[in-house]
């Protein structure tokens, strides 16, 4: 029997309800997170979010950098789902294997194989701080400080996640000269100060193998009166063993490039449960600040903030190609006839592009089948463009004459990749 028409409009009504109190909940979530973090009073705050978006993550990380007050001091906790974020003066193409972050999983898949990467689709994020180029999965805790930029040190809150680790038994852990957290391999143990945090009673004599296993990297951004450090922590990586397929860019060779490039580290897990480091450096942090007694409350936040209009154009913008791809310092791609297979020819170079914040500035294309006129029209439809604007390039030369050859060189060394945004 069909439902009365009172039944079904109460269904409606309680449907809509349930639906306009939730964006309520939402508003009324958001509305607190940002009177609280502005309050002028709360000059120690701590916050854990629920959303493993890295592109929501990293938008909410700046709301705080900006809008805290300016002698507070605030620790950010948050994990994200499978990505890779590449530092805000980087080049994605000479970081990162752009053609796998979309491959799916096959069944039989081999890690050997950096064709098969064995989890899916994988988040290509530009930050907003520098540094160089890190992979975040559900294993990895990432954790930052705003503090005022009078009392920033570049090790000041690495020696306060040692000190944590320590306090977990973790105790081949410390800080290293380029400010990142390490574990300490060496085989014979010696005679150590517990308190100094940039050696262990492992740390071996420099040079010395085994090499120390990185287990968190930095990065940084400066404002006129305040500082964010934000960093990783390999805690239980599920794909330790897959990370350098996503972080070997195989156009690397091909690139002469400006901007910051990734410095290569042996890195390892630290072996502890996601919760319990969270907490721990939680501790830490109100210790560290003289509030032991009565620490901060850890409140959370996550998809209701996107209510606050700051945060939700942060977030947009992070998942544009525009900020992708356009944020891309000066770089070169040279690619001669040594680096495609089945190519005789004696030339010098096939081919030569510059490209300016994501714009193709210039193009030298050695067409020895159809002479200069060919060099000239690719040359034409190049210049001027903007990556962004090309998407595949197969599809780009669609209709033009003799270009198969120039498009796979392109898809090969230089594929645009996919945002959220797009």
């Amino acid at each position: 029997m069909a439902p009365s028409r009172g039944l079904l409009r109460l269904r409606q009504l309680s449907a809509a309800s349930c639906r306009y109190g939730s964006i309520a909940s939402g508003r009324r979530a958001a509305s607190s997170f940002a009177q609280h973090l502005t309050n002028p009073s709360a000059k120690l705050q701590s916050y854990i979010s629920r959303s493993r978006d890295p592109f929501l993550n990293l938008s909410i990380e700046d709301y705080v950098l900006r809008h805290s007050p300016p002698d507070s001091v605030v620790l950010f906790l948050y994990t994200n789902r499978p990505c890779v974020v590449i530092g805000r003066n980087q080049n994605p193409w000479l970081e990162v294997n752009l053609g796998i972050l979309k491959v799916a999983p096959e069944q039989g898949s081999s890690f050997s194989n950096p064709e098969l990467p064995a989890i899916g689709d994988v988040d290509l994020v530009r930050r907003r701080s520098g540094g160089g180029a890190v992979f975040h999965d559900e294993g990895n805790v990432n954790w930052s400080i705003t503090c005022p930029r009078a009392d920033f040190t570049r090790d000041k809150h690495a020696e306060m996640v040692v000190r944590a680790l320590r306090r977990l038994g973790i105790e081949r852990a410390r800080v290293n000269e380029r400010h990142d957290i390490v574990l300490d391999q060496g085989h014979e143990r010696r005679t150590s100060d517990p308190s100094d945090t940039h050696r262990t009673a492992y740390t071996g004599d420099e040079g010395a193998q085994p090499r120390p296993l990185k287990v968190s990297g930095s990065a940084y951004k400066l404002t006129r009166g305040r500082a964010l450090h934000h960093a990783t922590t390999l805690l239980a990586s599920p794909n330790l063993h897959i990370i350098p397929q996503y972080l070997h860019a195989p156009a690397k060779k091909f690139i002469e490039a400006k901007g910051v490039e990734s410095v290569s580290s042996p890195v390892g897990n630290i072996g502890l449960e996601n919760d319990i480091f969270q907490q721990r450096l939680q501790e830490e942090f109100a210790t560290m600040y003289g509030a032991r007694d009565t620490p901060p409350v850890v409140r959370t936040v996550g998809e209701a903030e996107l209510d606050i209009p700051e945060i939700r154009k942060g977030y947009e913008e992070l998942r544009t190609k525009e900020w992708l791809l356009s944020q891309t310092p000066q770089f070169r791609l040279k690619v001669d006839k040594s680096d495609l297979d089945g190519w005789s020819h004696e030339l010098n170079v096939l081919l030569d592009i510059n490209i300016h914040h994501g714009v193709i500035k210039s193009v030298d294309y050695s067409d020895f089948l159809y002479g200069t006129d060919r060099e000239a029209q690719i040359r034409f439809a190049l210049v001027g463009k903007k990556l962004q604007d090309i998407g595949d390039w197969h599809d780009f030369f669609r209709g033009r004459e003799g270009t198969e050859a120039l498009a796979e060189c392109l898809t090969r060394w230089l594929p645009i990749p996919d945002t959220p945004g797009a």
